[in-house]
């Protein structure tokens, strides 16, 4: 089997309005096609960065919380990467997303840091 690249990572979010906002405004992802499906009381929606699919998001009547502290088995966070990892923080706090303090990967020696999504999902940025 050859795999060519990451098709796109799917998040099943508790609030729809609230989850579509802070990817599309506040992270700047691109909606590509919404769809309702009324038999499954869901939303799914496609989000791009620049050209490239890289997110579906969905609504579930009452979905179950997600654990993460502990960290449960799983996928543990999705990652950006920025060429700027300071101004992408500053950018982030205009906006009201409180994020961790900028640290450095030990074995790459970049710089990186975590935030959360509406849910707690951990997101890092990356700096590249």
């Amino acid at each position: 089997m050859k795999l060519n690249k990451v098709h796109h990572v799917a998040i099943i979010c508790s609030d729809y309005e609230n989850s579509k906002h802070f990817y599309v405004d506040i992270l700047g992802l691109n909606p590509s096609k919404e769809t309702y499906r009324e038999d499954r009381n869901s939303y799914k929606l496609d989000l791009t960065l620049g050209n490239e699919y890289v997110i579906e998001l969905f609504s579930f009547p009452d979905p179950p919380k997600r654990l993460s502290y502990p960290e449960a088995t799983g996928l543990r966070h999705l990652a950006f990467q920025v060429d700027d990892i300071t101004e992408a923080v500053a950018e982030l706090e205009l906006k009201g997303v409180r994020t961790e303090l900028i640290r450095i990967d030990e074995l790459t020696g970049k710089k990186f840091t975590f935030f959360r999504d509406p849910d707690g999902l951990p997101i890092e940025l990356y700096e590249g």
